[in-house]
């Protein structure tokens, strides 16, 4: 189906309503046809999808989620009957929740959730809470943003997709330019992909102001790139010049948390990041960040090997370039303290 033969997603409906009523966030690109499912994930990358699309889920069909990836021994051992019973949900839900993770049906979620049962118990990691309190000491803090950063990178890497991320790399590496829109913290990840492909010779630009991305992407045409980088993937600020780039033929890319949400709709190749859980002293913008840099990177190396015999003379010419600004010499004396 041709590009033009999406039909329009609209913005509005990103919030959903409160509760149960909230409709299943799709999975995979939009097409302007039915979501085809997304395969199902390996036994290690089941609570990755889980936090992936936490937050697009229902309240029932996150009930039947978090608890099979708190819990997966247990939740192994259960009929579908019975983790309905335990979760005060549905049996339908169940099921609805096992597909929305990637699985046929329940019985390929248990034999998952299995899986995973005997991996955590052939060599698990000691249990360490996110949650920072204001009187916790360095040391805990760092211990626990430690952890929480291993395991958000993790989750990132079990859950991506290489088909999609080779697709992306493709499109990159055969640019002719490439645009990359982000705010906020998003914004800071869009130009560190910027400068990175600069660095090897693509011409990259990143629009953090929402009006130069649009004004940008409307010159964009087929053989050009666009990067969207939005953890919530319902952005307005980002979505709207993707999609100008989108309709106008040039291949688009979109690095989010959220597989389903509206940007997902103008992305003809999607890449899912991880995130730690949001807390009070660290929202979402702060734990995103670290997954969406790790699928920059992936990007990077995967156009750099693909364009090394350019690359690599390009890497060289940058790095002989800057080294006289990094050979400042220090000084004899110690600063005096005040």
């Amino acid at each position: 189906m041709s590009k033009n033969a999406k039909e329009t997603f609209s913005d509005a409906g990103d919030a959903g309503d409160a509760g149960d009523a909230k409709p299943d966030a799709p999975t995979g690109t939009g097409t302007g046809t039915a979501p085809v499912p997304a395969p199902a994930p390996a036994p290690a990358a089941l609570r990755a999808r889980v936090r992936s699309l936490g937050p697009s889920m229902t309240r029932s069909v996150q009930a039947v989620a978090e608890a099979v990836a708190s819990d997966p021994a247990g939740c192994a051992q259960l009929t579908v009957s019975a983790l309905a019973e335990h979760t005060g949900t549905s049996e339908a839900t169940v099921v609805r929740t096992a597909r929305l993770l990637g699985y046929p049906g329940y019985r390929d979620l248990r034999l998952a959730l299995a899986a995973l049962a005997a991996q955590q118990e052939s060599g698990a990691a000691p249990a360490v809470t996110v949650d920072i309190a204001v009187d916790d000491p360095l040391a805990d803090v760092v211990a626990k943003l430690a952890h929480e950063e291993a395991q958000t990178l993790a989750d990132t890497a079990a859950g991506l997709d290489l088909t999609q991320l080779s697709g992306a790399v493709g499109a990159l590496a055969g640019a002719r330019r490439v645009d990359i829109y982000g705010v906020g913290a998003s914004g800071l990840v869009g130009q560190d992909l910027a400068q990175k492909l600069l660095r090897i010779g693509l011409i990259a630009h990143a629009h953090n102001d929402p009006h130069l991305a649009v004004t940008n992407a409307v010159l964009l045409r087929p053989g050009d790139v666009a990067v969207a980088v939005t953890h919530s993937g319902s952005t307005g600020d980002v979505i709207e010049p993707l999609r100008h780039a989108f309709e106008r033929g040039a291949t688009t890319i979109a690095v989010t948390g959220r597989p389903g949400s509206p940007v997902a709709h103008w992305a003809d190749f999607v890449l899912a990041t991880s995130a730690a859980r949001e807390t009070q002293l660290r929202p979402a913008a702060m734990s995103s960040r670290t997954s969406q840099l790790l699928v920059v990177d992936c990007l990077f190396v995967g156009v750099a090997q693909r364009t090394y015999e350019t690359a690599a003379p390009a890497l060289a010419s940058s790095y002989e370039a800057l080294a006289p600004r990094h050979s400042a010499t220090a000084p004899t004396s110690k600063r005096t303290t005040r």
